[in-house]
């Protein structure tokens, strides 16, 4: 992706921190701030011998690193975080252009498996007014097994947060992961400058709920009920920004398909059978890893129908 494609990406998350702000407080700001200036300085680290420029990706990286955690994470587990994203799932195939995985989606699941309790139990209540974090550094603590987020309310107790407050985002929640409307917005905006493949966004979106409502319908209990369970989980985020990133996506479109209902069917199962709530960053990391595979196989299954025609 060219600098000018990841400077719309940067540009689609301008009204989501906008939001995240205004729900949890001046504290998101601050978050970013940490996260971008240690993904610059890693990347500095890595090219400062070859005095390459910063690019806009990194920055990329960090943002959408950013929106994916809580808001009370501490400074030093966001700034751990990112600098293991750049460093082992960018850096360490040969720098931007070169990596296999996402390097947000790694520094998210990173973070999630060595510090499980700063991502899991601690969480900020949205703000009561509209748009009142701007009034304040973080909104209020809550308690963890009454108000968290609404899928481990929903584990816990049984109870589902309405369509509505998951749909505009009056929920408690990761940072960037609490408004499905705002993230639908963007990922439109990305599909018309044409910054994502929409077969990306849409195959992630059926692969969800080809697995979800097959395995709801065969009475699995674990299971969410398909629409509510897509609205939450930061399912929407992964899919518009994670899942449609060209240097770890595939490059044909038989291949985009494939990849994106993998990602959205590993969820599922990620999210019903395992201990992750919510799934999706394994899942976007675990069809990175086939992604070179996908595209060689639909090259060579082209390549031999040319020839039998």
């Amino acid at each position: 992706m060219n600098q000018s494609a990841m400077q719309k990406v940067i540009y689609s998350l301008i009204p989501i921190f906008i939001f995240a702000i205004g729900t949890f407080g001046w504290r998101v700001l601050f978050l970013a701030i940490v996260t971008c200036v240690s993904a610059m300085l890693t990347e500095w680290i890595f090219n400062r011998k070859s005095n390459k420029p910063f690019t806009k990706a990194v920055l990329v990286s960090a943002l959408l690193f950013t929106l994916t955690l809580p808001p009370r994470t501490p400074f030093w587990v966001a700034s751990l975080g990112i600098i293991f994203g750049i460093t082992f799932a960018r850096e360490a195939f040969g720098g931007f252009g070169r990596n296999v995985f996402n390097p947000a989606a790694a520094a998210r699941a990173f973070v999630y498996v060595s510090f499980a309790k700063y991502l899991t139990a601690q969480w900020s209540a949205p703000s009561a007014v509209f748009m009142g974090g701007f009034t304040k550094y973080l909104t209020e603590p809550i308690d963890v097994l009454a108000q968290s987020t609404p899928m481990l309310i929903y584990r816990d107790t049984g109870i589902m947060a309405s369509y509505l407050d998951l749909f505009i985002g009056n929920i408690s929640g990761s940072m960037g992961e609490v408004s499905a409307l705002l993230i639908l917005l963007s990922g439109l905006y990305l599909i018309i400058k044409k910054v994502a493949h929409k077969e990306t966004i849409f195959s992630v979106f059926s692969g969800y709920f080809l697995m979800s409502l097959s395995l709801y319908y065969m009475g699995f209990p674990q299971v969410f009920n398909p629409l509510w369970g897509f609205l939450t989980g930061g399912l929407i985020f992964g899919a518009v920004f994670m899942a449609t990133d060209p240097i770890t996506s595939p490059r044909t479109f038989e291949a985009r398909i494939i990849y994106g209902l993998l990602i959205g069917a590993i969820t599922v199962i990620i999210r019903s059978f395992a201990l992750f709530p919510g799934g999706i960053m394994f899942a976007i990391l675990i069809a990175n890893t086939f992604v070179p595979i996908m595209d060689e196989g639909v090259k060579y299954l082209k390549k031999r129908g040319v020839q039998n025609g």
